[in-house]
């Protein structure tokens, strides 16, 4: 039970106002019911109560509605065990309708959500830039930048270690580890803190530097209390290492990549869990600086890749580093006193297991943002894993909310975020598209991927299993790298590149690259899927001699004799090239 009258003081703009709150009953339904008492003999149900969210610890954010005022307090109320409900008169804000900051756009997250953030400003509209870490996102912050500035230090190691196969004589040399860890940390803090003042000298960009999270169809709060609304929302919250649930993992000092990018002190052992793209760079980064790597798999390294660049990196990876296939986990352990991990596993002969290491670095994946975002007071939807369900224009099931980037899970890369937010911008912003209107759907041909590992993976297409899986019609060409005047110079050891064609029309579906320089060599192939192109198109194409791209060319070549010896008919000057 709360006084009869609670008045609540608007600071400067001198305005009370008054709630109705007295001896509030039991919760009913979607609200609570007002009881007994009045304030100013006004009845209860003169004084609507609306339940704006809820939390497993019975806690309710919740708002009153006096008279014909429209929104006037958030505070606290609690359930007592006892089935009284409490008051916390501490936790007030005061609103009022002139309390919402109302914007033509609002952008939340600031890395790919710069994509929509700043262009919208430059062409005139209002927009509340939603950012709680410091600008760039992950991919600047904690991700691919960082990760790749770490990881060519253990590319260049690797040239040294391998430097015999060119008849040099390399002596020993030594890793900074400390230096190359500050180095790269301060390169990334300074390009971070440099989109600043663009920001904050923005006139059309008010940037809210704190978690925000929603009370409503395209109405957010911020964590001091703020009310933001817009008239278009855009959710590009990304999403954040996932952690899996081993038993004796929680609480001890794991590291995930986010720590792993700015871990100071070297360890002399790490164990790896994981088996994807970011363990794999991550190993190679730490095992290329001198740390002794053990990697815990649970099916195969790269398994989403097509299997035969799967074979490929995994044969060319255990050879440099220590790979343990067909893993279960049992459970984790850590001595405070020695700082040592002893992580207990299951080997594919199902015996158990246990590797010490002074470090362990958990990297199976991410999971989205969306949880954190409330967006339960919306109608955004989510799936089974969380991901923003977004359709093939990237509108959410909310209207006038779009979302895109990693919190929707279709393409986690940030050229992929980067393509969708220019796509919005394009058609929403600069199309002047209602949600409502039916634009043309994004179009995701083309879309690549790359691993910066030992050695390097890219892709783009169909993998071969899905048109095995799906009984396409298509030829394979194949052409390994010490196949090629540059892969006899380079003395390549494995990779190769493997391009897929479809018989009759000759389109590429698919190329895939495992070997130096794939993430390069693959965007001889991308504008080629982008436009439609043909393998006619790759064998026309006139390569240097001798460089690494005469591999593709080769493997253009293999492909054309697959179609000849299928029976496709093939035009002369095609089968002259």
């Amino acid at each position: 039970c709360i006084p009869p009258c609670l008045l609540v003081w608007l600071g400067s703009r001198e305005m009370a106002f008054l709630s109705a709150l007295t001896c509030i009953g039991t919760l009913r339904g979607p609200a609570f019911g007002l009881r007994s008492g009045a304030c100013g003999r006004k009845r209860a149900a003169d004084f609507p109560y609306v339940l704006l969210s809820s939390s497993r610890d019975r806690t309710f954010l919740g708002s009153s509605v006096v008279s014909r005022s429209i929104f006037f307090g958030v505070f606290r109320v609690q359930l007592q065990k006892s089935g009284s409900v409490h008051v916390d008169s501490s936790a007030i804000i005061s609103m009022t309708s002139e309390d919402v900051k109302k914007y033509d756009i609002v952008v939340i997250g600031s890395g790919a959500g710069a994509k929509v953030s700043t262009p919208s400003s430059k062409l005139g509209y209002k927009v509340a830039l939603c950012e709680k870490g410091p600008l760039g996102g992950t991919c600047l912050n904690r991700g691919c930048i960082p990760s790749k500035m770490l990881i060519h230090a253990a590319d260049v190691t690797k040239e040294i270690d391998e430097s015999h196969k060119y008849n040099i004589r390399a002596g020993p040399y030594t890793v900074d580890y400390e230096a190359l860890i500050e180095r790269v940390a301060n390169e990334i803090d300074q390009e971070s803190l440099s989109i600043n003042p663009n920001i904050e000298a923005n006139p059309n960009i008010d940037w809210y530097r704190e978690p925000v999270r929603f009370v409503g169809p395209r109405r957010l709060v911020t964590s001091s209390g703020q009310l933001i609304e817009g008239e278009r929302v855009f959710i590009v919250a990304g999403a954040r290492p996932a952690v899996p649930d081993i038993p004796g993992l929680a609480g001890t000092p794991y590291l995930t990549s986010t720590e792993a990018l700015r871990l100071k002190k070297k360890p002399k052992k790490m164990v790896v869990l994981g088996a994807g793209y970011i363990a794999s760079e991550l190993a190679h980064f730490f095992g290329g600086v001198g740390v002794d790597v053990h990697c815990l798999v649970r099916s195969r390294m790269l398994r989403f890749e097509d299997s035969e660049v799967a074979d490929e990196f995994a044969k060319a990876f255990a050879h440099r580093y220590n790979v343990y296939n067909g893993v279960t986990m049992d459970r984790v352990a850590y001595d405070a006193t020695s700082g040592l991990f002893s992580v207990h596993y299951l080997d594919a002969s199902k015996a158990p297991q246990v590797i010490t290491a002074d470090a362990l670095l958990v990297a199976v994946g991410v999971v989205p943002n969306a949880d954190q975002l409330d967006l339960d007071k919306t109608g955004v939807k989510v799936n089974a894993h969380g991901y923003i369900v977004a359709d093939d224009r990237l509108r959410t099931s909310e209207p006038n909310i779009w979302a895109y980037g990693d919190i929707i899970g279709k393409h986690l890369f940030r050229h992929g975020a980067n393509f969708e937010g220019e796509f919005v911008m394009e058609h929403v912003i600069h199309g002047k598209h209602a949600w409502t209107d039916d634009y043309p759907p994004i179009d995701y041909t083309g879309m690549p991927h790359a691993v910066f590992s030992y050695p390097q993976v890219a892709g783009v297409g169909e993998r071969e299993d899905d048109l095995v899986a799906r009984r396409a019609s298509y030829v394979k060409g194949l052409n390994r790298y010490k196949a090629s005047a540059m892969g006899m110079a380079l003395r390549s050891e494995h990779g190769f590149v493997k391009l897929l064609i479809e018989r009759g029309s000759r389109r590429i579906l698919g190329c895939h690259i495992v070997g130096d320089e794939a993430s390069v060599l693959i965007h001889q192939v991308i504008p080629l899927m982008r436009l439609a192109g043909t393998l006619d198109d790759l064998l026309y194409m006139i390569h240097i001699h001798p460089a690494l791209n005469e591999i593709v060319r080769n493997a253009a070549r293999k492909a054309r004799d697959a179609l000849v010896a299928a029976g496709d008919s093939i035009p002369l000057k095609l089968q002259l090239k």
